[in-house]
């Protein structure tokens, strides 16, 4: 005769052995039948796609700091120079070191006669706000560049004043950079020929340096065309009883300079 199968007994009932169940703890329920187990996940999802009770993932790298500091924008990154200013950063430095190098100025100790010192005396130069309408660079790395080429010309034997400026938009291609000394020592002519021989040792080659209008200042005056760090500049250079100077522009002919010369040069050099 079959036996029926077994049956687990209820808690708390005798098993079949006469030993006691103790009964389920409290708050505890045996499963539902059929609903023991969850089903395991599809083929190819493994176990690990799940966080582990009680954990969450991290939140998606957004960019942002810990919670709690200042969420801010990230600062603007640093204007870059462009590329004309760089392109006169090098031809002002340029520029300005072979005038230094060069030492633009050793004069012969000519000797003028009393009315030509007395004139000389009389003439100064002066750095003007703005230059043949062009305003004066305002670019700190400019006016650093140019800094030393003021103070060399001051150096000149019997200076009493000097100047070393640069003007112009940048953007423009439109730069007019001056280098002028005001001097009772040597003549006009010695003046002359000792600062062109001092651009020429310095490495600033001016082609074709012809006379030019020197305007109502008289003296000597003339232009020629140059070119540094492959930039084309237009140079003009002056001398008289009591002064010596230069203007170049850069990116310009001779012919461009030659139009503007004369004013530059009264916005520079004044007679009492």
């Amino acid at each position: 005769m079959s036996q029926p199968p077994y049956q687990p007994p209820y808690p708390g009932e005798p098993g079949p052995e006469g030993g006691y169940q103790p009964p389920a703890a409290p708050g505890s329920y045996p499963p539902p039948p059929g609903q023991g187990s969850y089903p395991p996940p599809p083929p190819g999802q493994g176990q690990g796609s799940y966080p582990p009770p009680g954990s969450y993932p991290p939140p998606a790298d957004q960019g942002q700091g810990q919670y709690g500091a200042p969420q801010y924008g990230a600062p603007p990154p640093a204007k870059k120079k462009s590329s004309a200013l760089k392109i006169v950063l090098i031809v002002v430095g340029v520029v300005a070191m072979l005038c230094i190098a060069g030492g633009v100025i050793t004069f012969f100790a000519a000797k003028d006669k009393v009315e030509e010192v007395v004139d000389a005396a009389k003439i100064t130069v002066v750095e003007p706000t703005t230059l043949g309408g062009r305003e004066k660079a305002t670019d700190a790395a400019l006016q650093s560049s140019i800094d030393g080429l003021d103070g060399e010309m001051s150096r000149i034997p019997g200076s009493t004043g000097s100047v070393g400026a640069i003007y112009g938009d940048v953007q423009k291609q439109d730069i007019v950079m001056v280098a002028a000394a005001s001097s009772i020592s040597g003549s006009a002519q010695s003046r002359f020929d000792e600062f062109t021989q001092g651009l020429g040792q310095g490495g600033i080659k001016v082609d074709a340096m012809t006379d030019t209008d020197p305007g109502p200042l008289g003296g000597i005056a003339k232009c020629g065309d140059s070119s540094t760090a492959g930039v084309p500049m237009a140079v003009c250079v002056w001398s008289d009883n009591g002064s010596v100077g230069m203007i170049a522009m850069m990116f310009k002919q001779r012919a461009d300079l030659e139009k503007e010369f004369v004013t530059m040069r009264g916005e520079i050099e004044k007679k009492a």
